[in-house]
C-alpha cells in the first residue's frame, strides 16, 4: 500500500486541535473550515502525498499539509516558497 492510500484510507480520522485550527486558517488566509480545506487537499488526484520521518506531507499547487503519521493530526498547514 502506498502512503497515498493509506492516508486516504484513514482521512476519517484526520483532525487538528482548536489552535491548530487558528494556526491553519492564519497561514492560508482561510474563512472556511481548516479541516475541510485540508481533507479536500488530501483526497485531490493532483496532491503529491509523501511520508517523511513521522510525517505526512501532502502538497498541492502551493500548499503543504503536515500531518502526523501516528495520531492523524494536523499539525500545520502553509504557503510553499518558491525560490527562483
Amino acid at each position: 500500500m502506498t502512503d497515498k492510500q493509506q492516508l486516504r484510507l484513514n482521512i476519517d480520522k484526520i483532525h487538528t486541535t482548536k489552535l491548530g485550527e487558528i494556526r491553519i486558517q492564519k497561514n492560508l488566509k482561510l474563512k472556511e473550515d481548516a479541516i475541510c480545506y485540508c481533507k479536500e487537499i488530501i483526497t485531490n488526484e493532483r496532491t503529491n502525498i509523501y511520508k517523511q520521518g513521522k510525517n505526512w506531507y501532502c502538497e498541492l499547487d502551493n500548499v503543504r499539509v503536515t500531518i502526523n503519521a501516528y495520531s492523524y493530526t494536523i499539525i500545520t498547514a502553509h504557503m510553499m516558497k518558491y525560490k527562483d
